[in-house]
């Protein structure tokens, strides 16, 4: 296809998800105040000004990874990377949970897990039902609704976002690694999940080492499937708490972390940042990115309210007002650049040399 032809395609895909998404939500909601006690005056109401925002801001997303792609900071493969088999396998699957969902949320019962699941020796705040997630982070039909159920929640730019670290990483392993190709650059995201961050990783840097850690054997599992049609070597994956890294001082060039610290209490963050800073190389790069905070787009301030009364997250509203970038340079970081492209906020940091 031509360039014209592959963007008009592309804003197609995009377009369709983003209707396919809000059509979901509209219904999904409507039936689940019906069957649960919940109320939507306990949000605020979103007025056509801030939706008319909210378009903007995603049609200012839509245009940079359209022109990162075309400048080959990624392949424009990457687009069109959607788990389409996934979406329309699980999609059905999804609507069969919902009923365990709100018989939850009626109940107020946020840390409820199947008598199958295994819960000792996690963090206690991690066994949590996620914004009602069934069984939270802890099993199969968990991992393999997840992508979907992301999407869905950003209206189909939720890998979009996830790119916005792929520009930042790339410079800064410029910088680091110099015209050494011997040596081969090492990156690490950290809670990778099903995998996609690690997915595009692979696919903008296909001569890398990478590692991916995450709590969850469900997750990894689900990643390692992910991952295993990728023609290039497949990525290190390692169960493992981000407050515990299982590697040697100075070991990265580049780490990324993807809506993992608005799922952290405080202490944790801190725990977390600090294992970023001692695995990475000086000179290396630490990339963050997570949920915008309060006043980053302060017209968006009613939505983050929305998020976590809507959706059990019981470390968002301490999140929103965190100073990531005092925790940062207490970690150690010196450069601390920050960016936010649509819901989601981005800290890049520097090791010093």
């Amino acid at each position: 296809m031509t360039d014209p032809l592959t963007k008009l395609t592309y804003q197609a895909v995009q377009e369709g998800k983003k209707f396919f998404s809000l059509a979901h939500k509209g219904l999904s909601t409507q039936i689940g105040q019906l069957v649960t006690s919940e109320r939507e005056d306990r949000t605020f109401p979103v007025s056509l000004e801030v939706l008319a925002l909210i378009q903007t801001h995603l049609d200012r997303l839509r245009e940079i990874d359209w022109k990162e792609a075309q400048q080959g900071i990624y392949p424009t493969e990457l687009l069109f990377d959607d788990p389409w088999f996934d979406f329309a396998q699980y999609y059905p699957i999804l609507w069969f949970d919902l009923p365990q969902i709100w018989d939850r949320v009626s109940r107020k019962q946020y840390q409820k897990f199947d008598a199958d699941i295994e819960t000792s020796g996690y963090p206690s705040y991690y066994v949590q039902n996620f914004h009602h997630q069934t069984n939270g982070y802890l099993s199969d039909l968990s991992a393999n609704l997840y992508d979907l159920q992301v999407e869905l929640l950003f209206n189909g730019s939720a890998d979009t976002m996830r790119r916005r670290v792929l520009a930042p990483l790339k410079r800064g392993l410029a910088e680091v690694t110099g015209d050494l190709p011997q040596h081969p650059i090492r990156v690490l995201d950290v809670a990778t999940g099903t995998g996609r961050t690690l997915r595009f990783l692979r696919k903008t840097l296909p001569q890398a080492s990478l590692h991916g850690t995450d709590l969850s054997p469900a997750y990894l599992r689900k990643a390692n499937q992910l991952l295993s049609d990728l023609p290039e070597t497949l990525p290190q994956l390692c169960q493992a708490n981000a407050e515990d890294l299982p590697y040697r001082d100075n070991h990265f060039h580049g780490i990324t972390c993807v809506f993992l610290f608005h799922e952290l209490p405080p202490e944790a963050r801190q725990n977390v940042i600090e294992q970023c800073y001692r695995v990475l190389q000086p000179g290396g790069t630490f990339i963050i990115c997570d949920s915008l905070q309060t006043d980053d787009v302060p017209e968006f301030n009613s939505l983050l309210h929305n998020f976590h009364t809507t959706f059990h997250e019981p470390y968002h509203r301490h999140y929103i007002g965190d100073d990531m970038t005092q925790r940062l340079h207490q970690a150690g970081f010196g450069e601390v650049e920050t960016q936010v492209h649509l819901m989601s906020k981005y800290w890049i940091a520097r090791k010093s040399v």
